[in-house]
């Protein structure tokens, strides 16, 4: 069981501004990224293919197909790096855990 005192403090930086994601959405993720003194926008678009509840530490999996090498990342939700996450599409899945899609072909992933 949670202390009180910590989830009274996590609340305040939980991101209330963000769309439901499911596994199966193929979404594109705007983030911050910071390269010495300069600071810009770098996207990543790729399909969820697993997520995971925790409150603040909850996460998502994509997986994207990038010069025919599968490339995944794993990004906290409520992180303050993330800008914006738009979803592009969204597909219908019958597991919660898409990890059989890294031994299909890149067709599924595909826009």
């Amino acid at each position: 069981m949670k202390n009180k005192f910590i989830s009274y403090i996590e609340k305040k930086y939980i991101n209330k501004k963000l769309p439901i994601l499911k596994v199966g959405y193929y979404v594109e993720i705007k983030i911050w990224v910071f390269e010495g003194n300069k600071k810009r926008i770098q996207s990543f678009e790729g399909l969820i293919i697993s997520k995971r509840n925790r409150g603040l530490n909850s996460s998502i999996v994509l997986r994207k197909i990038s010069h025919n090498e599968g490339v995944e990342r794993i990004f906290k939700i409520h992180s303050p790096i993330i800008n914006d996450i738009i979803i592009k599409k969204k597909k219908f899945f019958k597991k919660s855990k898409l990890y059989y899609l890294r031994l299909k072909k890149k067709k599924l992933l595909s826009n």
